[in-house]
């Protein structure tokens, strides 16, 4: 039976595997918040979720963020027209994750009162949840300074 070994020798292998299991949970919590916000200050998710704005949501947002006329009116089919995503419309009053939730599930309950119908599809089975974080931060990134610090209180009151 060999002796048990007492000091650094035995310390360094343990201290060494502690750090890389801890490196590798900061790398996977990063990786994990990289893709769980939109960050309208991050150039390439602005620049992606652009592409992802022009082929996906401006044919009914606009593409300059305006919406669809008349928006707050109801549409003979009882439906309302997609709302802008600029300052002048209501998107900045909502936190990030109601976003991606309406973006990635439709307007649905949950995040509509039941029985709401509405022409905004559910994008969770055509665009990667990546993709729906770049839109939201290239929205994001046409709002104004105000615009952007009401919401981001709004993301503080809950918590995101």
């Amino acid at each position: 039976m060999k002796p048990i070994r007492k000091g650094c020798a035995l310390r360094r292998p343990c201290l060494g595997t502690l750090v890389v299991a801890a490196s590798l949970t900061c790398a996977a919590c990063a990786d994990e918040q990289a893709t769980t916000m939109a960050d309208a200050q991050n150039a390439a998710q602005v620049r992606s979720g652009k592409l992802v704005y022009e082929q996906r949501c401006a044919s009914c947002h606009g593409a300059d963020l305006k919406g669809q006329p008349d928006w707050r009116s109801k549409l003979p089919s009882g439906r309302m027209p997609a709302p802008p995503h600029d300052d002048s419309g209501h998107t900045w009053h909502h936190a990030d994750d109601i976003l991606f939730g309406i973006t990635k599930f439709g307007v649905a309950p949950h995040y509509a009162p039941p029985g709401y119908q509405s022409d905004m599809p559910a994008f969770g089975s055509t665009l990667t949840d990546q993709q729906i974080w770049d839109a939201l931060a290239y929205i994001k990134s046409r709002w104004s300074p105000r615009a952007r610090d009401a919401q981001a209180q709004i993301q503080k009151q809950r918590g995101k």
